[in-house]
């Protein structure tokens, strides 16, 4: 048995494993007599079938197993006493293999090893990342309080209908009749209908072609309490009748808002819920801040390590590890993105293992439970319990894929921390116009 490596540069090398005979023959005739002991086969009894027959029937199985146990074991003994880093998987050489399978003597196989690359992290003060502020007018507050206002709207009874009112309808076609549908006027997109819908009043009574004023088939399905394979069976023509109008009405500057938006008792005066408007809104642009610096520094962190890959063994790499999911087309497309987030979770490791940062189980819980958070805001519930949260955070982390982010955005937290601690910050104000550019 043989096995040699050759460097093809830097981080690319080629292993060659060569077998002799006899580094194979025991294991290949054990192998065949452990078929035979289990052989079954019609005229011989368990385990006493002639061994030509089990040799004709079995052996190239048994070869092929022996071959690939004993080659499997010797790359990785090469592997871990050569202590090479590698970057994913040892690949099958892409040179033609000229092993005779069918007159079994000596046999080469030759493996592509692709090496990790050296990671340096060093900065210092003189490193230089730009840190945008947005600065808050008063046009955005008044914006942001209004918007709130808003969200936290109620819909109420109104006299006739408005661009974005909701019309509360019966309808009618023949023997069918649908009662009290609701009728998004902002979901009609004919804008000449939408206008002819405008001051429709309680008891007015009119003809709809629904096919030209519902044009989306999922919310007429809605809308006629159909299922959306049977929308196309409805009849164009129906009698609509008014019932009522439902008018969105903004949020009254009371105690009940207050508490709505911000929690109970946290706000007790309009001075007060204009200072919290104010200091959720420097915290949300805080966010987009944060956001940005992540981008920059990850670029500036990506430009500076200048870590060289293996590109064209990654991409085989990548081919193979996703079992033909994606064509070799695909991955080169998305190799450049692909590479580039490799690279940052090259530097992040260096960087948590270079300065011995820790990943705690709060930590982790704490970025979940901002997670579960942003989630449940999405629906509109801004001041969910935090024991709701904690659990619903625990639930997320026991799915594995999601643990997997959740930790590695621990990860990036870290780094990152680290990185705005060590180097200098360009700060600059941009209005929020400017932000949006810079994140888009």
């Amino acid at each position: 048995m043989n096995v040699k490596q050759k460097k093809v540069d830097d981080l690319n090398l080629t292993v060659t494993i060569k077998l002799e005979k006899e580094d194979w023959a025991d294991a290949r005739k054990k192998k065949l007599n452990e078929f035979r002991r289990t052989a079954e086969l019609k005229g011989f009894r368990k385990g006493m079938a002639p061994m030509s027959l089990i040799e004709k029937i079995h052996g190239g199985a048994a070869l092929a197993d022996v071959i690939n146990t004993i080659v499997t074991e010797q790359l990785n003994k090469f592997i871990d006493d050569k202590k090479l880093k590698l970057i994913g998987e040892p690949l099958p050489s892409e040179k033609e293999e000229k092993n005779d399978w069918n007159n079994p003597d000596t046999f080469t196989f030759d493996f592509d090893l692709a090496l990790a690359p050296e990671v340096k992290v060093a900065l210092s003060k003189e490193d230089k990342i730009p840190y945008y502020n947005v600065t808050t007018s008063a046009k955005a507050l008044k914006d942001y309080k209004a918007n709130l206002l808003k969200q936290f709207g109620t819909l109420e009874t109104g006299k006739a209908a408005k661009a974005d009112d909701f019309v509360i309808a019966d309808f009618e076609s023949g023997d069918q009749k649908v009662e009290k549908a609701y009728v998004a006027l902002r979901s009609i997109k004919n804008e000449d209908i939408k206008a002819s819908f405008v001051g429709l009043k309680a008891g007015d009574e009119r003809d709809v072609d629904i096919v030209k004023t519902f044009e989306n088939e999922a919310d007429r399905a809605a809308m006629f309490q159909v299922k959306k394979e049977e929308v196309a069976t409805l009849p164009a023509e129906w009698k609509m009748t008014v019932k009522e109008i439902k008018t969105f009405v903004n949020a009254k500057l009371n105690q009940q808002t207050y508490d709505n938006i911000f929690g109970e008792g946290k706000v007790k005066n309009e001075e007060e819920f204009d200072a919290a408007v104010k200091e959720r809104l420097e915290g949300e642009y805080a966010q987009e801040s944060e956001y940005r610096f992540m981008i920059d520094a990850k670029e500036y962190m990506i430009k500076k390590a200048a870590i060289e890959l293996p590109d064209a063994f990654m991409k085989r790499w990548l081919h193979t590890a996703n079992e033909g999911k994606f064509t070799m087309e695909e991955i080169e497309k998305e190799y450049d993105l692909f590479a580039k987030d490799f690279r940052w979770d090259m530097i992040r490791n260096e960087i948590i293992k270079e300065q011995k940062l820790q990943i705690t189980n709060e930590a982790v819980i704490g970025e979940a439970k901002k997670m579960a958070a942003y989630q449940f805001a999405m629906y509109g519930m801004t001041n969910t319990p935090d024991e709701m949260l904690t659990n619903y955070a625990q639930n997320m982390l026991k799915d594995e894929q999601q643990a997997r982010r959740i930790v590695e955005k621990v990860e990036d937290d870290l780094a990152l921390d680290y990185i705005r601690k060590t180097v200098t910050l360009d700060t600059k104000k941009v209005s929020l116009e400017k932000m949006r550019e810079l994140t888009a």
